[in-house]
């Protein structure tokens, strides 16, 4: 009580000895007086709410049994203006009776257009101003949003009453602290909310429209995105939202009509995709979109000290979404540029590129490489994200320049895979973002790199090989989903219970990272082929070949991981030629990963699926995924024969199996002339090794008359080593 001035002592024992709710609502206003002091510390407010009674202010606000000597506005308003300076200390805006007053707050503003007195908007501003104070805290943000606060401001907002933005305000208070756990699956609220917006903003020509900028960025960042994107049929918000930012951007503005802007462009994109720029048919507000934000990241990353640079952190990154979702659509070369639009565009990129590739330069020799600040740590791992994004589409630029840069660029990669994973196997809601795996996203890029040699060896002497190793593991169990284990109490009664399915979450992360392995194999085969002297005697190799062939064959036979099947096959033939000397023929895992190959390769092609029952043509799983698979396809048939002479037990598979057999049995159905060229010099190549290695092999396929299928298909080297000149 020490630090409570007396002033404030007198009122506390003024209001304590009234004797009637008038004598005390006239002490009220000393309160006021006294509460907005500079003196008025928290112990004093707290003495001070304690005096008075929560009863009583309770009473005010409702406006039930009052004397008649004021309005009963008057009586609000004054409790009201008491509330909002309690309200600014947590332990009064988390005391249990101010928790409870929230419905009452709430039931204020609703009711704001009620009355039509002008002193209504200082109750309205006051309620509002006690609910943000009591949104700020934990205790007041779970009853808010229990009790549907978030969709009631909403419908304030679109009945268009004053204070509106005051609505806002709390919403976007309410969103940035529980992300998509805010909203309902019910996308209906979130479309109205977001359309009133949307066209407040187009039509606004003051500078409130930067506001409504902010806060929709707010709103769009927080929303269910599958849900509200299956749902935007009929829909005119987007439309209103690409009008009213590219009238903006075609405005004449400064940094703080840029910065806002930006923010929403970048949001829409992660929520509505690329396509959203193409909304109106025409590719201007794309290349204008691409423009600013190459300039922004020019401008911002210009020769600056670090900390300026540091400081423009949201802004820039909100400049590399835009960057990299206009990136992502370049490569698909869907766009029909003029060769002017090419050379403004290479050269807008370039420049950005180039500023962003001298920042890192700069960080990697600075102590702030190793900051622990989460928004320095987010900002060099965003540098990073998108100048791999560059390089993977741009695969010959700034080569010294990237070699150099590289070992740093691998350690801000595997940090945050290493982070990435941990926040996997944390428990609990994760309602907001997972952290960036960087390395996943490096990927493509190291795709290209991997060709070249210096960076091939910056790969080993960094030892990137082995976290590569530890990456492509890693994304397996999440692609190969497994039932969670069940509880050994529990196991005899939920014996027979079916597997439970994926969640749509789940089979999206699965897809992803099958992705990634895909990437990953790409990666390692190069690597295999290109350096075959360590793919033969480097620990690494032989721990990612026991990795494949223990994988492989535990792959559900689906149609989502065909590819992934494909690709790990064609891996694990290429790592066995390497290491053919290691192989033992009474190893089990081997044995299972080649029936688990020789069935990827067998069921390319039929003639069963052809509409001529001459025609041999790809089966149709397999043409779904024929842009990726016939490469491998090709590969893994020359593969195998490479690999047969250095192994050659493995042609007793192709034996016992029928394979061999069943090759001759499909090309004998086919018409003389109309098997395609690659196809005839796989399959020959094949059969032909399998004659050298094994000599049970001429007998087999002379049985399944080989001699037909030699003629009909002028396989003159087959004809040859089976029946000689």
């Amino acid at each position: 009580m020490a630090d409570i001035p007396e002033t404030i002592k007198k009122c506390a024992a003024m209001l304590k000895a009234t004797k009637s709710d008038t004598e005390k609502f006239a002490a009220l206003f000393m309160v006021t007086k006294l509460v907005k002091g500079k003196d008025c510390n928290a112990s004093a407010k707290k003495l001070l709410f304690e005096s008075i009674g929560f009863d009583f202010l309770k009473k005010l606000l409702n406006g039930k049994n009052l004397p008649n000597d004021c309005p009963p506005l008057v009586y609000k308003s004054v409790a009201l203006s008491i509330l909002t300076c309690f309200c600014q200390e947590e332990e009064l805006a988390t005391h249990k009776e101010m928790l409870e007053a929230i419905p009452t707050l709430v039931e204020i503003v609703e009711q704001a257009d009620d009355d039509d007195c002008d002193d209504n908007l200082i109750v309205v501003s006051e309620a509002y101003s006690c609910l943000k104070s009591i949104a700020s805290f934990e205790p007041g943000q779970s009853i808010l949003i229990d009790s549907g606060t978030i969709a009631k401001m909403s419908q304030i907002y679109a009945a268009q009453s004053f204070q509106t933005d005051e609505a806002l305000q709390l919403i976007v208070l309410l969103v940035n602290k529980f992300g998509t756990a805010a909203w309902s699956d019910d996308p209906k609220p979130f479309h109205a909310l977001v359309q009133r917006i949307s066209l407040d903003m187009e039509t606004d020509h003051s500078d409130r429209k930067y506001d409504l900028c902010k806060i929709l960025a707010a709103i769009l960042k927080t929303c269910k995105r599958e849900i509200i994107y299956n749902s935007l049929e009929g829909e005119i918000w987007p439309e209103s939202l690409l009008k009213g930012c590219g009238d903006i951007l075609k405005s004449k503005i400064g940094p703080k009509q840029r910065e806002p802007t930006l923010h929403l462009i970048a949001t829409t994109l992660q929520v509505l995709g690329i396509q959203w720029a193409f909304m109106n048919d025409e590719k201007q507000f794309y290349l204008l979109i691409l423009q600013m934000a190459a300039i922004e990241v020019r401008m911002q990353m210009d020769e600056k000290k670090l900390e300026t640079t540091f400081r423009n952190a949201e802004l820039i990154q909100n400049c590399f979404v835009i960057l990299q979702k206009c990136i992502e659509y370049l490569a698909t070369d869907q766009l029909d540029l003029e060769p002017k639009e090419k050379q403004t565009t290479y050269t807008a990129l370039k420049g950005a590129f180039n500023q962003v590739l001298s920042v890192l330069n700069r960080v990697s020799n600075d102590k702030i490489k190793d900051t622990t600040n989460p928004k320095e740590r987010y900002f060099i791992r965003a540098s990073v994200g998108i100048l791999s994004s560059w390089l993977a589409q741009e695969t010959t630029a700034m080569r010294p320049a990237i070699y150099k840069l590289l070992p740093f660029m691998f350690k801000v990669a595997n940090e945050s895979f290493e982070e990435f994973k941990e926040w996997r196997s944390t428990a609990g809601v994760k309602n907001f973002e997972p952290p960036t795996d960087i390395l996943r996203v490096m990927l493509p890029a190291i795709c290209h790199l991997v060709l070249e040699d210096e960076a091939r060896k910056l790969i080993f002497s960094t030892k990137q090989d082995e976290v590569l190793l530890q990456h492509i593991e890693y994304y397996f169990t999440i692609a190969h989903y497994k039932r969670p284990p069940i509880p050994r109490a529990e196991r005899l009664k939920r014996m027979n219970e079916p597997d439970p399915k994926p969640t749509p979450e789940q089979l999206a992360e699965m897809q992803n990272a099958r992705l990634a392995i895909i990437s990953m194999c790409n990666i390692l085969m190069n690597l295999t082929v290109l350096e075959p002297k360590l793919s033969e005697d480097d620990p690494m190799f032989a721990n990612l070949f026991k990795f494949v062939v223990e994988s492989l064959p535990e792959l559900k036979d689906t149609p989502d991981n065909l590819v992934l099947h494909g690709n790990l096959s064609v891996l694990g033939l290429l790592l066995l030629k390497q290491q053919a000397k290691r192989v033992k023929q009474n190893d089990f895992s081997i044995c299972r990963y080649i029936q688990a190959t020789i069935r990827f390769l067998w069921d390319a092609y039929n003639i069963d699926e052809s509409n001529d029952p001459t025609a041999l043509v790809v089966v149709i799983a397999y043409k779904k995924h024929w842009n990726e698979l016939s490469e491998l396809w090709f590969l893994g048939m020359q593969t195998m024969c490479g690999v047969l002479p250095a192994v050659p037990w493995i042609s007793e598979f192709a034996i016992e199996s029928g394979w061999a057999e069943g090759i001759v049995h499909l090309l004998k159905k086919v018409k003389i002339g109309t098997l395609p060229a690659n196809v005839k010099s796989a399959y020959e190549d094949f059969l032909s090794q399998l004659v050298e290695v094994n000599t049970t092999v001429p007998g087999v396929l002379k049985k399944a008359d080989a001699l037909r299928v030699c003629r009909n298909h002028r396989m003159m080297e087959l004809g040859k080593k089976l029946f000689g000149d």
